[in-house]
């Protein structure tokens, strides 16, 4: 029996016993994704290649990730809300052969987040300008302040001490001037050297293109950044020669060239197929130069949205400031995929002169190999917290309902956790993403268990009490090497946790009730390889999280490095119908949206699993009920706050 240490005042033994986990339906082949990065010189250069890449005809990628399912009866009904505005789709695929659940108020009122940051109502989607001001953290996002669909896109607004407790301030800024009356969408912030604060944000003018604007705080002394002025001759850029009105768009966060001009990068496309980044000069915020050729294109990805460039120390332990330069520097280029609204990113080298970046591994280039988040994830944007000397990364998170059921519990759409992000200097390939310290602040009673033997074909019960927000670090050992396996093994997450070989899957059982009638399996696949050695993955099966018929329900995972002398790790934060969950130390990162019907409230159970066919696993956890995080409107009237703001 497992050793337990705990603060809470009950325990007991966990009991195996064989779940329908176990059920094995039959295996899907595998569908390894294939692509090649091309790195092209200049706009020119780019354009002639377009018949010989045409030719080439590369492996395309999936059009949208809503008309892959796991059971291929989803489609897109009608063109999704927003691509007709010009931007990503921001609606939910038509279950148009799905009933629809009958949900419950109360069941509604579950699935919100308690210590994730949303609005108080009403459509939420990109992230937009996050900074650090005189002690507050500043975060905008994407707002409709009339409806919980997406449209009439504002900036919403809020502030935290921490990171963790959020207040909710009044709209930023609204969509009233011609460059911007279709929209104020996605941009960035850049603190300059004097302290001034500039922010950059894509508007749909009147006539719907996409244009770049510039705004700043009208009081710089204020630490709440309450008023936003635009600057009167906006727009500052407008697409160039060549490039769709309505295809050029989300402003990155500024840097400084060893010329002392300052380069933003816009996201576009060339020839509807070749993922671009334009990068653009400046030395006052209000007048630019495009450059010649491109930061970075991939011929094959589409449209990059929401592009990110930024610096991170390869030997550090803290994050750098965009503008940071020299040796000991590699520079991460980030972009979000209109086509499959997934957000890849890629690390390589950076010439300051001839302002353009290679990939280290140009198999492994933007867009065709790493993903910032394995799961429900999209528009991610980071920022250089001055205060900690940390990088700090958000991440839009929608709903995988329907349209009308967001209408009809009034809300849609979360962020992440905010996460700390470093080089991982251990595998030289990959980014460590990790929940910031402050979220630990959130951590109440503590329950341990130690070294539980975990059967194989069985699962563990953890008597925890309720289970619908924790933070959970888990490790698990295999105990005996199984040599010379001859099983068929299915590369990748397979058809999910119940899909079974030599060596797994192995993990956690979240928001699960106590007959595993809904449950979502976060967990490991160690495959064997035609070398001996073994490849993993990391995989969050969402297939059996909800009886709701018209929930989008999908196999997340990505392969993850696990070196010799580690065993496997894993960090879950479960937040009601959120679920992060951090492989090797945040080497891979997935996303899930879950939405039970019976596995809510008090009847959340948490459990362990090993579905392996031929090894047990050794596991132990600390697990922690997390308080909630109280977001509110900012308590203007209270004088406590006020002599707050007044000391800031």
């Amino acid at each position: 029996m497992p050793k337990m240490e705990a603060s809470s005042s009950t325990s007991h033994d966990p009991a195996l016993f064989h779940a329908p986990l176990l059920y094995h339906p039959r295996r899907r082949s595998s569908r390894p994704l294939k692509g090649f990065a091309v790195i092209i010189g200049s706009v020119v250069f780019l354009l002639s290649l377009v018949t010989l890449i045409v030719n080439q005809s590369p492996e395309p990628l999936a059009s949208n990730p809503s008309s892959v399912t796991e059971a291929g009866s989803y489609s897109m009904a009608a063109q999704p809300r927003g691509t007709a505005e010009g931007v990503s789709a921001k609606s939910n695929p038509s279950l148009f052969d799905k009933v629809g659940f009958n949900w419950t108020n109360a069941m509604f009122y579950w699935q919100r987040t308690a210590y994730h940051f949303q609005p108080q109502k009403n459509w939420m989607n990109d992230p937009d300008g996050p900074l650090y001001h005189k002690g507050w953290y500043h975060l905008f996002y994407q707002y409709n302040p009339d409806s919980a669909i997406w449209g009439n896109i504002t900036w919403g607004h809020a502030v935290s001490t921490d990171l963790i407790h959020w207040f909710y301030l009044p709209l930023a800024m609204v969509p009233d001037q011609w460059y911007d009356i279709n929209g104020c969408w996605t941009g960035s912030a850049t603190l300059l050297p004097d302290g001034r604060i500039v922010m950059l944000y894509t508007g749909s003018t009147n006539d719907s293109v996409q244009v770049q604007n510039l705004a700043y705080p009208a009081n710089l002394s204020d630490p709440l950044l309450l008023q936003w002025l635009k600057y009167p001759g906006n727009p500052v850029v407008v697409p160039p020669t060549g490039i769709e009105d309505e295809e050029f768009r989300d402003p990155t966060t500024a840097w400084l060239g060893p010329d002392g001009s300052w380069r933003i990068a816009v996201g576009t496309r060339f020839n509807t197929t070749i993922g671009t980044a334009l990068v653009f000069q400046t030395t006052n915020f209000s007048d630019y130069e495009l450059l010649d050729g491109v930061l970075h294109a991939v011929p094959g990805t589409g449209m990059w949205e929401c592009v990110d460039f930024y610096p991170v120390a390869i030997n550090g332990s803290v994050g750098l400031d965009t503008t940071a330069l020299g040796p000991g520097i590699k520079h991460v280029l980030k972009a979000s995929l209109d086509d499959t609204k997934v957000d890849h990113y890629a690390i390589g080298t950076y010439d300051m002169i001839t302002d353009k970046w290679t990939p280290d591994n140009p198999e492994e280039d933007v867009g065709i190999g790493l993903k910032v988040d394995y799961g429900r994830y999209y528009a991610s944007k980071t920022f250089f917290d001055q205060s900690k000397q940390r990088r700090i990364l958000y991440g839009w998170v929608n709903e995988t309902d329907s349209e009308a059921d967001d209408l009809e519990k009034g809300w849609a759409s979360i962020q992440t956790i905010p996460r700390s992000v470093l080089y991982d200097n251990k595998t030289g390939t990959h980014l460590l993403q990790w929940p910031v310290e402050e979220v630990e602040s959130l951590r109440l009673n503590a329950t341990v268990f130690k070294d539980v033997v975990v059967e194989a074909g069985s699962v563990v019960p953890l008597d925890i009490g309720t289970a619908t927000q924790l933070d959970i670090l888990a490790e698990f050992e295999i105990e005996t090497l199984v040599l010379n396996s001859t099983e068929d093994e299915v590369s990748d997450c397979g058809d999910g946790a119940v899909d079974r070989s030599t060596y797994g899957p192995f993990g956690v059982l979240v928001i699960a009730d106590d007959s595993l009638s809904e449950l979502t399996p976060i967990y490991f696949r160690p495959l064997n390889t035609s070398d001996g050695s073994l490849e993993t993955y990391f995989c969050a099966d969402e297939t059996r999280s909800s009886k709701a018929p018209d929930v989008t329900k999908r196999v997340y995972g990505g392969k993850i490095p696990v070196l010799d002398d580690e065993n496997y790790n894993m960090r879950v934060l479960v937040d009601h119908s959120v679920v992060e969950s951090f492989g090797g130390g945040g080497r891979t990162v997935i996303t899930s949206r879950v939405y039970p019907t019976e596995a809510i409230y008090g009847a959340a159970r948490l459990f362990l699993f090993n579905n392996a066919s031929g090894v047990n696993v050794k596991a132990t956890l600390k697990i922690w009920e997390m308080n909630s995080a109280f977001i509110r409107p900012f308590p203007f009237e209270e004088t406590l706050f006020q002599e707050m703001v007044a000391s800031t």
